[in-house]
């Protein structure tokens, strides 16, 4: 029986990663210092109880490093392989054309990743824009394409590939909720539309004249990434054996580092700061979790989350305030825990959080799982703190140049007014 205090190390982490960046300067700057030292210190802790204290606990704590490495392993290199691809962007932009550039980046976000594809795109994005480039510009970059665009693939967003590590087929999403995804992207495209529109009707008539006639120009660095990124996609589909699934990716990074000029790294302010962040405080994300999943796993059947949306809304909430990668981690375990209590024929002599259970969740209740990974990633647009790409894609519109709105003015110009109707509605016509 887990005790719900050994909850506080992963709800103060969580709480710690919320309100900290968000706090006076001076207490800013002290958590940005000591967070690998909280990160680690509160998954240390853990990790001892659980080794002595839990049944199994060591075998618990294995798998969870396992899982993380291979978390680390792809977005680490995803970050390193996509930071080494530079687009240049001369010409401005139509709405028409804006909108098909969000389009096409909602695409390829399933092939890079959230991460990736905002690290590429969001500098294209503001030089194509750079007349009347304004804040929604890049609200309305994070909504579709360091978030809800990647809904398809585990490579899309951290969440769908812990599921997948989990056992969730790799093509499954998208099987499942294909069309609800290009629905919830053409809302959103047509939401950013009317502001386009508008913004562009109220620019000078001449400048009007000049951004029709004048075409985009592209001009492409770093080729050899794009062989490396297939190579990281293909060993994503390599089967879960002797660590050659990570080894791949992590060679693919090392060579992407070496072979990529300076000058496409200087073009695209490429540092290693952002994923040392994630992969410190991830390490006590991941270990710190253990006991809410076990405790979803034994008292998760009497929360009475019985309905689909009931899910999808749960997770969704959370992902918008807390990263969404433990909370997708949870809601999948919960799901687990009701469909063993409604069909415990179907788990018979299966570990909980294993692969094969995940399939019986599939078969007895996918919907479920259906709601919980777009609830965990759909929402995670609600707030700059939803999804790791957020942030980073404010700070680079801020080193540009480009206003950005508040945290609060994020969620109240945009988010509640805007995002939220559009994801209820999603959830309402197509999670049933």
């Amino acid at each position: 029986m887990i005790s719900p205090l050994l909850l506080i190390p992963f709800g103060l982490l969580l709480l710690l990663i919320a309100v900290m960046p968000l706090t006076p300067p001076r207490l800013k700057h002290a958590w940005e210092k000591y967070y690998p030292h909280v990160a680690l210190g509160l998954a240390a802790f853990v990790a001892v109880f659980y080794v002595a204290a839990v049944p199994n606990g060591a075998a618990a704590v294995a798998h969870t490093c396992r899982e993380y490495f291979g978390f680390i392993a792809l977005v680490g290199s995803l970050f390193v392989v996509a930071g080494g691809i530079h687009l240049n962007v001369k010409g401005e932009a139509t709405p028409l054309a804006n909108i098909t550039f969000l389009a096409i980046a909602a695409v390829v976000a399933n092939v890079i990743g959230t991460t990736g594809a905002s690290m590429v795109l969001i500098r294209p994005w503001i030089r194509m824009n750079k007349i009347r480039v304004s804040a929604y510009h890049v609200v309305f970059f994070i909504f579709i394409v360091s978030n809800v665009g990647g809904a398809l693939t585990p490579i899309g967003d951290p969440p769908l590939f812990i599921g997948y590590l989990r056992g969730v087929p790799f093509f499954w999403l998208i099987e499942h909720v294909a069309v609800q995804w290009m629905a919830t992207i053409a809302a959103i495209l047509a939401a950013f539309y009317f502001y386009d529109r508008r913004s562009f009707r109220h620019m000078p008539r001449s400048l009007q004249h000049t951004v029709e006639r004048q075409p985009e120009t592209w001009r492409f660095e770093g080729g050899v990434n794009v062989l490396l990124l297939l190579v990281i996609i293909g060993a994503v589909l390599l089967p879960d054996r002797y660590f050659a699934r990570e080894a791949i990716m992590i060679a693919a990074a090392v060579v992407s580092w070496f072979a990529t000029p300076k000058t496409v790294h200087g073009e695209n302010h490429f540092s290693f700061g952002p994923i040392k962040e994630v992969a410190l405080l991830f390490v006590g994300i991941f270990v710190t979790m253990l006991p809410a999943l076990d405790f979803l796993t034994e008292r998760g059947p009497g929360f009475g989350f019985v309905h689909p949306l009931q899910y999808y809304f749960a997770s969704g909430s959370l992902s918008a305030v807390l990263d969404n990668a433990p909370t997708y981690a949870n809601f999948l375990q919960l799901a687990e825990a009701t469909a063993r209590a409604t069909s415990p024929a179907s788990f018979a002599g299966l570990a909980a959080g294993s692969a094969p259970a995940t399939h019986a969740v599939l078969g007895v209740h996918p919907s479920f799982v259906v709601a919980v990974s777009l609830g965990s990633v759909f929402f995670g647009a609600m707030t700059y703190i939803g999804n790791g790409p957020n942030f980073m894609v404010k700070a680079i519109a801020h080193e540009l140049g480009v206003h950005c709105p508040t945290f609060f003015a994020y969620i109240f110009r945009f988010s509640l007014p805007i995002l939220l109707p559009i994801l209820a509605l999603s959830g309402w016509l197509f999670i049933r």
